[in-house]
C-alpha cells in the first residue's frame, strides 16, 4: 500500500516546498495548516506518517498529537515533529504527547527524505503482523497497537508500544539504555537523555509499577510476575 504523509504547518511556502520534495519520492502527500485541521485529516485520510510543526495557530502540534494519540477511532500514524524549536523542554513535551521523532529545522530536503525512510525502516523492523504477545494478564496486539491489562483495553502511542514490546520480548533481560535508544529510536536519531525516562513513566502510569523494573545505572527490565 502506498505510504502517505500528512504535512502540518501554518507557513504555506514550507508546506509547498516539503510537499514537492516528498511527492518526488513517491509518497502520497496531504496537507493541513494547523493542529485542529491535522486531527480532522488524521481521521479522514488515515496517513501513514504525520510531519508536524509545533507552533501553529488555533491548535499547536503538541496538543494535536495528544488528541490523536488518545482517539481510539484514529488508525495511529507515525508522528514526527519538524520544527525550529530545539529547546529540551519542547522536545520532552513532544515525546510526552506521543511523538515518535523530533527533527529540527532547517534541514536539507535530501536529508529529510533519508530521515523519513529511516523512520519507516525502524517501524518495519518492529512490526510483526498477526503475532500477539502474552504475559499472564497483560496482552499486546501488534496489528492494532493495543494493550490489554486485566481485560481493560487501551491504545498507546507507537514509541511507548515499541518500548513495551521490546522489554516484553525477553522477560527478565536487562536492556541497557543505549540498547533501547538504538533499537526503538535508531542510531540516526538524536534524542534527549530523558526520552526513555518519559516513555517509561508514561507506561507505568498506564500499566502500574509492577511490570517494568529500573536497574539503577544500567537500564530496564520486564518482570514476569
Amino acid at each position: 500500500m502506498r505510504r502517505s504523509v500528512l504535512i502540518v504547518d501554518d507557513e504555506k511556502d514550507i508546506v509547498d516546498f516539503l510537499q514537492y520534495n516528498i511527492e518526488k519520492e513517491g509518497y502520497l502527500v496531504y496537507t493541513a495548516e494547523n493542529g485542529k485541521k491535522a486531527v480532522e485529516m488524521a481521521r479522514l485520510v488515515i496517513p501513514t506518517m504525520i510531519l508536524m510543526d509545533v507552533m501553529m495557530p488555533e491548535m499547536d502540534g503538541v496538543e494535536a498529537c495528544r488528541i490523536i494519540r488518545n482517539d481510539p477511532l484514529i488508525h495511529q500514524p507515525i508522528i514526527v515533529f519538524l520544527t525550529s524549536r530545539s529547546e529540551d523542554y519542547s522536545q520532552i513535551a513532544a515525546f510526552d504527547a506521543g511523538g515518535d521523532d523530533y527533527i529540527s529545522k532547517p534541514i536539507k530536503p535530501r536529508l529529510l527524505i533519508k530521515r523519513i525512510e529511516a523512520i519507516f525502516r525502524r517501524v518495519n523492523k518492529m512490526e510483526e503482523p498477526n503475532q500477539n504477545s502474552f504475559n499472564e494478564d497483560l496482552y499486546i496486539d501488534r496489528d492494532k497497537f493495543l494493550v490489554s491489562i486485566k481485560g481493560d483495553e487501551m491504545y498507546i502511542p507507537k514509541k511507548e508500544f515499541e518500548l513495551l514490546e521490546l522489554l516484553m520480548s525477553k522477560p527478565g533481560k536487562v536492556f541497557k539504555r543505549d540498547q533501547i535508544l538504538s533499537i526503538v529510536w535508531g542510531n540516526d536519531t538524536i534524542v534527549g537523555e530523558r526520552t526513555i525516562d518519559v516513555h517509561i513513566r508514561k507506561l507505568r502510569e498506564k500499566l502500574g509499577d509492577a511490570y517494568i523494573r529500573t536497574i539503577k545505572g544500567v537500564g530496564y527490565t520486564f518482570s514476569e510476575k
